[in-house]
């Protein structure tokens, strides 16, 4: 049975509990001076200097239709490798608040039910419970694909070549 298992750090946006595979997340980060990209989308408005490399911030409040939110001292960005490509790109997720990396196993999961959730349903890859609470675990390839974003984020990955 843990064969099903993931790690997953947890994180709040808008009051809601979301969980990324622990293996993509390189760095969780206080938050750092933003530099706006003029003509940019608003999903991936920003970018940041994350170790001398200048990398995309996504808001992923935009992805589930959220309402943007002012920074708090609970603020973060979790930094991530994530393929866009094919190729291996550092992305900064904002977070309202960071809580914990859990294990989540395959039986406290459940496929996404088709109508009643507000959000669309293909940005979610499964939805876990623990303790009463329920975690969205969202599907990154499809929302980046789908709101056009890909090409706006490897756009501004400066060690993408074409």
């Amino acid at each position: 049975m843990t064969q099903h298992a993931i790690e997953a750090l947890t994180f709040d946006l808008q009051g809601e509990t979301f969980a990324l595979e622990a293996g993509l997340v390189r760095e969780v980060l206080d938050l750092l001076p933003e530099t706006e990209v003029p003509g940019a989308p608003p999903f991936v408005g920003a970018v940041i200097n994350f170790r001398g490399r200048i990398i995309p911030l996504v808001d992923l409040r935009f992805a589930f239709e959220m309402e943007r939110a002012a920074p708090t001292i609970d603020t973060r960005i979790v930094v991530i490798e994530h393929p866009l490509d094919g190729e291996p790109a550092l992305i900064g997720l904002r977070a309202d608040k960071v809580h914990e990396v859990t294990t989540i196993t395959h039986e406290t999961t459940e496929d996404v039910p088709r109508i009643g959730l507000r959000w669309r349903t293909d940005f979610i890859r499964r939805l876990a419970r623990r303790d009463g609470d329920l975690i969205v675990i969202p599907d990154l390839d499809q929302i980046f694909s789908a709101r056009g974003q890909m090409a706006s984020v490897t756009s501004l990955h400066p060690t993408q070549t074409r």
